[in-house]
């Protein structure tokens, strides 16, 4: 039997968090019915600036909904098929397949037939980013497509956050907004852009501060958990209904940790992960909590994809509010860019050591006691420097074991032998298993 060291209780917004999820696919599949326009493109999209179009102005996120098909493991299959036959390579991202493949069979993950964008709007970091949305345009007919190239060398504090660098992606955001306004037919609302650009570093910024606390041992949160939680960012971190649901949960982690409300009843052992997860293969998370004890805490994918952080003499913080709030659409554009040009997610690009910087601040402020990598197949980005990264935090004192996936295809994984090496790794911990 399982030994009880800490009170455990639901988290209360869970239910919230899940309705808002649905009810984003929801309104983006009925948008037309309503009126209203929508749009696709990618998570790291600049989602801020269509919401100045109006607030009948729905988008589809493409990664999360990648992940959204994985987990339907028939319809994946059927989708990563159909991407295959038309063409496209298989070790192409498996996000890219799993979306590309349900566009190509007219089938919507949540219902119906595809509901067809009325504009493309995506931002330019990974090499697959800009070319998916290009051929989602080809396929489609020629919807008109837009790209912000946010390309400009390692971010803070890897790099230096020149003016120059920062009216780079300012001025193709000014540049896209006169390009939305021509393609829609509608006026651009200055008022209602500030606004979504207020929401989106509100939302970035609680996101962070709701990682940051889950230092306190007991973790108030695990890592699967979390998955569910982030993703509301992903979809829109320009949404107010997001960014108040954030505010909401800090509150609630806020109370777990002042009462000792932990995310595992049993935590003895504390790990930190690495990339996008298997998403149909979840129930090792749970493996690793109700055998051992041990509570995945996050990585710098689930903290940084798109909670904003700063690495200060060492220390991963939260970035801090901006003071004072921009009055125009040139100083919000400028905001925006400067805000997103922080993002740690980035700097990996550039330089394996960046992540392993990282990962390695991450590791001792957490106080992990081992790291799980994940040879990511469906993501050459999340995946570039992995051995090196592996070298640096055996170097800096952190085991670590690795396993080969991929995020979005689950023929990339062999199950039993990833369970094999994680028994064998907690064997190297010393942590036993508190079931039979």
């Amino acid at each position: 039997m399982s030994q009880r060291l800490y009170p455990t209780e639901p988290l209360k917004c869970w239910g919230k968090a899940k309705e808002l999820r649905l009810k984003y696919y929801k309104n983006y599949a009925e948008a037309h019915e309503k009126g209203g326009i929508r749009w696709a493109g990618g998570g790291w999209s600049f989602d801020a600036v269509p919401d100045g179009l109006g607030e009948d102005v729905y988008p589809l996120t493409g990664e999360p909904y990648g992940a959204s098909i994985s987990v339907n493991l028939e319809f994946s299959k059927k989708c990563l098929e159909a991407a295959e036959a038309a063409g496209y390579a298989r070790d192409l991202c498996s996000y890219f397949r799993n979306y590309i493949g349900s566009l190509i069979c007219n089938e919507y993950a949540f219902g119906g037939k595809y509901p067809k964008p009325d504009f493309l709007w995506q931002g330019h970091i990974c090499c697959t980013h800009g070319k998916w949305y290009q051929q989602v345009s080809r396929l489609e007919g020629g919807i008109p497509l837009y790209v912000v190239d946010v390309c400009v060398g390692p971010p803070p504090p890897f790099g230096k956050l020149t003016r120059s660098k920062i009216e780079y992606v300012s001025g193709q955001l000014l540049d896209g907004i006169e390009w939305l306004e021509k393609v829609t037919g509608r006026k651009f609302d200055d008022e209602k852009f500030l606004n979504a650009v207020k929401y989106t570093i509100k939302s970035t910024h609680t996101w962070a501060k709701i990682c940051f606390l889950n230092q306190t041992i007991p973790a108030p949160l695990d890592e699967k958990t979390m998955f569910s939680l982030f993703v509301l960012l992903i979809l829109h971190k320009a949404s107010k209904e997001f960014a108040d649901f954030y505010e909401e949960l800090y509150e609630e982690v806020r109370d777990r940790v002042a009462r000792g409300i932990a995310a595992i009843e049993n935590e003895q052992c504390r790990l930190l992960t690495d990339s996008q997860p298997p998403w149909y293969f979840l129930k090792m998370w749970r493996y690793l909590e109700n055998n051992y004890g041990a509570v995945p805490i996050g990585s710098l994918y689930t903290f940084a994809i798109d909670g904003m952080f700063e690495l200060k003499e060492g220390n991963f913080l939260p970035k801090e509010i901006p003071n004072k709030w921009p009055e125009t659409r040139e100083e919000a554009c400028n905001l925006l860019a400067e805000w997103n040009l922080y993002r740690p997610q980035w700097a990996h690009f550039y330089g394996f050591n960046y992540k392993s910087t990282l990962m390695i601040a991450i590791a001792k402020q957490w106080k992990v006691n081992g790291v799980i990598l994940h040879y990511n197949r469906g993501c050459e980005g999340s995946s570039l420097g992995v051995p090196t990264n592996r070298l640096d935090l055996l170097k800096a004192g952190f085991p670590v074991v690795s396993f080969e996936g991929s995020m979005g295809d689950e023929r990339d994984i062999d199950e039993t032998r990833t369970i094999e090496r994680i028994d064998a790794f907690m064997e190297l911990l010393g942590i036993k298993k508190i079931k039979a």
